[in-house]
């Protein structure tokens, strides 16, 4: 009986494993179509059944693209906006939810509800208003006026909420039985207690951030392009060279690859404190 019971189960498992080892490749099999692009220059792109692996592994699209474009320069100021966007997102989004988690106000939950009503509003609603305000304060062509319009998003807002209400209120009373000021319980007690919800905003908002590419478009000009928005020289300028495209964002793709294989437990511990809150 227990022989049996313990066959059913194997049996289980694996039809499971196979089921998601399936699902995981087709999920990555654009991704991986186009890095087997990237790395076999001359061969025909559209051929059919496509190419997921290659059966070749030539460097040439990568060497050639990244003599073509200055990549150093777009890939720092990437870097420059991310790194602002980033910290500065984590920033005023936790002391914007801070508030709305703790303090006991009246109309707490109205201003908390009217924020995440704003989130069924299409992003694109706000691009002209976003312009006319960054143009307003003199701010076209700088970092800061692509910073700017996404610097507290009301996502981040609530998971930081949430993340701040399943710290226990002891913490806080400890706090204040020792003289301490709101800022300094908040920053010195607070924060460090919701590790996994600011990794995953960091998460979120690195991909955000090094992915950004109309905004920047609008609002700057092309030596202060990041990454992204520079990768549309290629595909208008050389769009018949595919393989110069798979390169360029197989490059751009990189680095958040990176980032997402050192914060995965943490993005799974934000993401499931934030459910359980």
């Amino acid at each position: 009986m227990k022989n049996n019971n313990l066959l059913k189960k194997i049996i289980h498992k694996t039809i499971v494993y196979v089921l998601l080892s399936l699902f995981a490749l087709l999920m990555m099999g654009p991704f991986l179509w186009l890095v087997s692009v990237s790395l076999m220059p001359g061969k025909n792109i559209f051929a059919f059944p496509p190419a997921i692996l290659p059966t070749f592994i030539d460097f040439k699209n990568y060497i050639e693209v990244w003599e073509y474009m200055d990549f150093l320069k777009y890939i720092w100021n990437t870097v420059i906006i991310t790194f602002l966007g980033v910290t500065l997102s984590i920033l005023f989004s936790a002391i914007t939810a801070y508030p709305l988690a703790v303090f006991k106000f009246k109309g707490r939950n109205f201003v908390f509800l009217l924020l995440v009503s704003t989130m069924i509003i299409p992003a694109a609603a706000g691009l002209v208003v976003n312009y006319l305000t960054i143009n307003k304060l003199g701010l076209i062509n700088t970092f800061t006026g692509v910073i700017l319009p996404t610097l507290v998003s009301v996502f981040n807002v609530f998971l930081f909420r949430q993340a701040f209400m399943g710290i226990p209120v002891d913490i806080r009373d400890s706090g204040k039985m020792d003289g301490a000021s709101e800022f300094r319980i908040w920053c010195q007690l607070m924060m460090p207690m919701i590790k996994p919800a600011i990794a995953v905003v960091a998460l979120f908002e690195f991909m955000q951030n090094w992915n950004m590419f109309l905004w920047p478009i609008i609002v700057l000009d092309t030596e202060k392009y990041p990454l992204a928005s520079a990768l549309s020289f290629l595909n208008g300028q050389f769009s018949y060279n595919f393989g110069w495209i798979a390169a360029g964002t197989v490059i751009s793709v990189l680095p958040i690859i990176i980032v997402f294989i050192f914060t995965q437990k943490y993005y799974m511990e934000g993401i499931s404190g934030a459910v359980k809150g």
